[in-house]
């Protein structure tokens, strides 16, 4: 019998922000290779390792196929009419009997990855009408978000770094090399960074040298949280070399002066001394950015997951404003998405209407800082959190204190978890509905193409029919939502199939592209360059930009009066590997095998001060938490930083996580606090994390 002939299909790769175009090969129906698509006008052939683990996603046996019902320790699997109407009907009984903030919700990461979430979920969050709503948001992006509401009147009006068309960019707590990037869309980061080294300059600033700080043109290793100083001297010494640029947005500043004014008063050399950096090489950066024709400036997770992180965020918008180099071309300028992110129809966010039970943490866009989530669940009183509805999440290894996490949710009445996995938090679940196989559905990233270096749009479409006993994303949620609905007495109102509101999405754009042209274009469609669009798209009451937001001008003044910073013995930050896609890529081969990747990495002169050596065990301390981890010595790190690896932790009992399990490595949120946030968006500090480091087996 002679084989079948291979046939190729084409698709954007699900699993991180670089959206690359991915060329899938069947022989008949089996799956037998994936490479990158060379026809993908943005990718242009890049894959990285993740989109080859979608072999290992489709094919592994721990994946759920169907629901899963739990009695007492044991699972069984049950039918989707049946799990639909019990899941519905405990979560409509956690609210009839203790009241509507008795439910919350915890959205994961992997929803902005898939259109059956993102435009699904909103739905289903209408009808709990509970403020106790957290995501993954609040310990990532949250002051990305935030600034952007408070200054251009719309949450995801976000400028990204025009990289490759910039002839200077300063980077702030980002290794894009390793991450593909986060809201900066674009696939193949180091030969586009690479190209602009060779035309321009890279600067790196970070307390590690990363995969990206190796290739850059220079590197400045700060001190963990101390970028807030960094930036205000590069603000000040702006003012000393010269006027601010402002001639494109004439009448269109409100506070500009104020805020410039309050915030650059902080000198080189007291900037110096917080962050560790050299007064001459602060100096001589604000004068490359003044002098650069096109300079961009971007800051991600290291920057964002801080004490400070809501003020850096401020700081940037209002450097790109004094250089002219906000909405232009060659610095940073928002993606005016095929599919809109802003605009009608779209949420613009808002802050303080919902805050927190316990603690009073001041809310963002409908949702509460995940880093209250614990406390919610323990603390008894009218509103304590008694049921859980999760999406596509794990928060017992992603948010801070996993510890208490991990006790909340195993405390709780009702928990329906839509999920591939019985993890480390939905194995306290008491329902798990698992969706289908993303390539058996109907997809466009609205997400992430929103925040893309190019504007380009693409359609994809399913690879095979779902078998009869799988339901896609979409169908979960219509039949959870009716479920709930009925068990009520509330009406209910499903969507129609993604297909139909993918091209409804679509005809409200600025092309107007249909479904019919986006399937006649299977590798995807270039709309071209980045252009400037800020201005006409404001969202503010007043159709300005509002420089001085009152709560970071009251924040600035409360970080003045105090001075604080972090301080401890050591200080922690995390890392990404290129392999590493949160936690729930660790049940792929293809991404864990190969050397481990779990160590504390630790300056060597760190290590010989405490008699440490490399290689050996050593046991970390923070506040709340303790973890005993292998130690590697490397001049990567900046002496008095430690760092660990988000993501791991496995090993958990009653996970089915066959390969994971066997993935070695402590959790990082094992030691993150819940006390320890940004102040203005609640947003965790997950870097510049206080903590000992001492020989494994110390006295605790």
């Amino acid at each position: 019998m002679s084989a079948l002939p291979e046939t190729s299909r084409f698709r954007a790769c699900p699993l991180c922000e670089a959206i690359c175009g991915l060329e899938l090969r069947y022989a008949g129906s089996e799956l037998r290779a994936i490479r990158g698509d060379t026809a993908d006008p943005f990718s242009r052939g890049h894959i990285c390792p993740k989109g080859n683990a979608i072999l290992d996603l489709e094919n592994d046996p721990d994946r759920l196929r169907r629901p899963l019902r739990r009695r007492g320790n044991t699972w069984e699997e049950i039918s989707w009419e049946t799990a639909f109407a019990e899941a519905g009907a405990g979560l409509a009984a956690v609210q009839r009997t203790h009241g509507a903030d008795a439910l919350a919700s915890y959205l994961g990461n992997p929803n902005v990855h898939h259109f059956g979430h993102f435009a699904y979920l909103p739905s289903l969050l209408r009808q709990f009408k509970t403020r106790n709503v957290f995501s993954a948001s609040s310990v990532d992006q949250w002051p990305h978000q935030l600034v952007a509401w408070a200054m251009y009147g719309h949450q995801f009006l976000i400028p990204i770094a025009d990289i490759d068309n910039t002839d200077y960019l300063l980077m702030l707590g980002a290794n894009p090399v390793a991450s593909n990037g986060s809201l900066m869309t674009a696939p193949g980061f180091e030969k586009r960074l690479k190209a602009l080294v060779a035309r321009g300059k890279l600067v790196v600033v970070d307390p590690r040298r990363t995969e990206t700080a190796a290739i850059a043109s220079e590197h400045l290793a700060i001190l963990p949280g101390t970028d807030l100083w960094f930036l205000r001297a590069l603000l000040g010494e702006l003012q000393r070399l010269g006027p601010p640029r402002l001639a494109a947005y004439e009448g269109r500043l409100n506070g500009f002066d104020e805020a410039v004014k309050q915030l650059g008063a902080v000198s080189i050399e007291h900037a110096a001394a917080r962050t560790g950096l050299l007064a001459d090489d602060i100096r001589r950066i604000a004068q490359e950015l003044y002098a650069a024709p096109k300079a961009a400036v971007y800051g991600r997770m290291g920057l964002s997951t801080q004490e400070h992180g809501t003020l850096c965020q401020w700081l940037l918008q209002l450097l790109l404003l004094y250089l002219g180099q906000l909405d232009a071309v060659g610095g940073s300028l928002p993606n005016d998405p095929a599919m809109p992110v802003t605009g009608p129809g779209t949420s613009a966010g808002y802050r303080g209407k919902t805050n927190s039970r316990v603690r009073g943490l001041t809310g963002f866009s409908g949702e509460i800082p995940v880093a209250a989530m614990a406390e919610e669940m323990t603390t008894p009183g009218e509103g304590q959190v008694r049921g859980l509805f999760s999406c596509a999440g794990n928060p017992v290894l992603t948010t801070p204190d996993g510890r208490a996490v991990d006790a909340a949710l195993a405390g709780l009445e009702c928990y329906v978890a839509v999920d591939i996995y019985l993890n480390e938090s939905t194995r306290h679940a008491h329902y798990i509905l698992p969706p289908a196989p993303f390539l058996t559905q109907y997809h466009y990233d609205m997400v992430f193409n929103g925040f893309a270096v190019r504007r380009v749009a693409k359609l994809n479409v399913p690879m095979r029919e779902r078998a009869e006993d799988e339901r896609g994303d979409w169908e979960i949620f219509n039949g959870l939502g009716a479920a709930f609905a009925a068990a009520a007495g509330k009406p209910w109102q499903p969507l129609p199939p993604p297909q139909v509101m993918i091209g409804m999405a679509l005809a409200r754009g600025p092309d107007k592209l249909t479904m019919e042209v986006l399937a006649a274009a299977p590798h995807g469609l270039d709309l071209g360059p980045l252009a400037p669009s800020l201005l006409r798209r404001l969202e503010t009451t007043s159709g300005a930009i509002e420089c001085a937001p009152a709560f970071l001008m009251e924040e600035l003044v409360r970080v003045d009066a105090t001075g604080a910073v972090a301080t401890g013995d050591l200080l922690l930050i995390g890392r990404r590997h290129v392999r590493s896609n949160n936690s729930w890529m660790h049940n792929a081969p293809r991404l864990v095998k190969g050397k481990p990747r779990h160590a504390l990495q630790m300056n060597p002169e760190d290590l010989a001060v405490r008699g440490l050596q490399d290689g050996a065990m050593v046991r970390v301390v923070s506040r709340v938490g303790a973890i005993e981890v292998a130690v590697e010595g490397t001049a990567d790190m900046r002496r008095g930083v430690v760092c660990l690896p988000h993501g791991f932790g496995h090993g958990l009992a009653d996970t089915r996580l066959a390969r994971a399990n066997a993935v070695v490595g402590p959790s990082y949120n094992d030691l993150t606090d819940a006390q320890f946030l940004d102040g203005p968006s609640g947003n965790a500090a997950l870097n510049g994390l206080p903590v000992r480091v001492e020989a494994a087996g110390s006295a605790a």
